[in-house]
């Protein structure tokens, strides 16, 4: 047993406290040496100690010798569930084992985290039952208020009932009037549901259709402004692209001519009404045939000058024994010092439209290779090259088909022989 100061048992919680009561009623009968009161007390019967001889229990613990004797019996009896707090606190104070202190210290701070615990609980249940109770009194106050809204619509039932009895008595024709009445008007009510219901059907319909119709027109408008947008953005191009052939073919000419700056002078109008009449064809192009290298040459060195090559009518008659994909690199890379030399931009089309196979050319800088999709020649991806270019650039079409030579001339683009071409290029 532990010498130090003992804990009074009125500083104990209420429950420990009884706890201790109902410890020390158990072993009661078996301590020697009780106090006259306690000694009464443990001849009860065992149900009857604690509740009849708790004061007198109280009292006599105060003595620590006799807290002692209890604490040795209370010792001697099995030891309670470690899980039942007030319980190990009750036996730890009457015992006083070593660190009892600390033991009832650390489950007396859990019992009252409990008793906090349920104390919060039981204010929230105290809460729900006020709520419930507050719920119960408005669901009796509505009832109250329905069967009095029953009540008055009874009565005012049973008076009106009563009125249309006295006259139905009074007048047998107005009766039957009104029942013909009645009649015709749930008749009339009757067409009219479904006029209503007819006319709503009619009106989701109409209502669907008008939707449908907005929806097409707004994908319309949307694919409209789209397809405005990107031709707008086509003639753009298509017209700064003219721009700047026009600006650098003059600022070139300038500079080849060694023009002065212009000033006024009389003979000005003259001069624009004779440039006015139309193009002067240089003599050298004049003189020169459409298979001749010097023409393309010239016609290369015109600004932003733009070169398709027709890939297989070209390579077929440069190199006819060597192979489709040796023909192929060869054309795209003997063009690279004639683009390098003239900086032309410069597209070559091969045919494709029977496969679906598209072989990688290795092409130069400033070389571009296009196949033409399934279905569809090269002579045709080449017209809609030479249709897209903007009238009065330098459009140059290598080529010896007939066909697509009249149709791109008509376009406003120069035919090249393809031997002119290949008297450029290294063979």
């Amino acid at each position: 047993m532990s010498s130090s100061q003992p804990l009074p048992l009125a500083g104990l919680p209420e429950p420990v406290r009884t706890r201790v009561v109902a410890q020390v009623s158990d072993v009661l009968p078996d301590v020697p040496t009780l106090p006259p009161a306690v000694r009464r007390v443990a001849s009860f019967a065992p149900a009857r100690r604690a509740r009849l001889g708790a004061s007198a229990i109280v009292d006599a613990l105060a003595d620590d010798e006799v807290r002692e004797r209890v604490g040795v019996q209370v010792a001697a009896r099995a030891e309670p569930d470690d899980a039942d707090d007030v319980a190990v606190v009750a036996r730890a104070w009457l015992t006083r084992p070593d660190g009892w202190e600390g033991v009832v210290s650390e489950r007396l701070a859990r019992i009252e985290e409990s008793a906090a615990v349920g104390e919060s609980r039981d204010r929230e249940l105290e809460r729900l039952r006020k709520r419930l109770a507050d719920a119960e009194q408005a669901v009796r106050e509505l009832r109250a208020a329905q069967l009095a809204r029953e009540e008055s619509l009874r009565e005012e039932h049973q008076a009106e009932h009563a009125t249309l009895r006295r006259r139905l008595g009074e007048a047998r024709a107005a009766e039957r009037e009104a029942t013909t009445r009645a009649d015709r008007m749930d008749a009339e009510l009757a067409t009219g549901r479904t006029e209503a219901s007819t006319r709503i059907a009619a009106l989701e319909k109409e209502n669907r259709q008008l939707r449908a119709q907005v929806e097409r027109h707004d994908a319309d408008g949307v694919q409209a402004r789209r397809d405005a947008r990107s031709e707008r953005d086509e003639a753009t191009v298509r017209a700064r692209l003219l721009l700047e052939s026009v600006i650098d073919a003059a600022t070139g000419l300038r500079r080849e001519l060694a023009l002065p700056a212009i000033e006024g002078a009389p003979a000005d109008r003259v001069e624009a009404d004779v440039a006015a009449s139309g193009v002067r064809v240089p003599s050298s192009a004049g003189a020169l045939g459409a298979a001749d290298p010097g023409l393309l040459e010239q016609y290369l060195a015109m600004p932003r000058s733009r070169l398709i090559v027709d890939g297989y009518n070209v390579s077929k008659r440069a190199w006819p024994s060597s192979s489709l994909e040796a023909q192929r690199n060869r054309l795209a890379g003997s063009l690279a010092p004639l683009v390098a030399r003239t900086g032309a931009e410069t597209t070559v089309v091969f045919d494709a439209a029977e496969t679906d196979h598209r072989p990688p050319v290795v092409a130069p800088r400033g070389v571009r290779v296009l196949y033409s999709p399934r279905g569809v020649i090269a002579d045709d991806v080449i017209r809609d090259l030479v249709a897209v270019e903007p009238t009065g650039r330098v459009v140059l079409v290598v080529t010896a088909d007939r066909e697509v030579a009249v149709d791109v001339a008509r376009d406003g683009a120069r035919v090249v022989d393809p031997d002119a071409l290949l008297g450029l290029v290294a063979r």
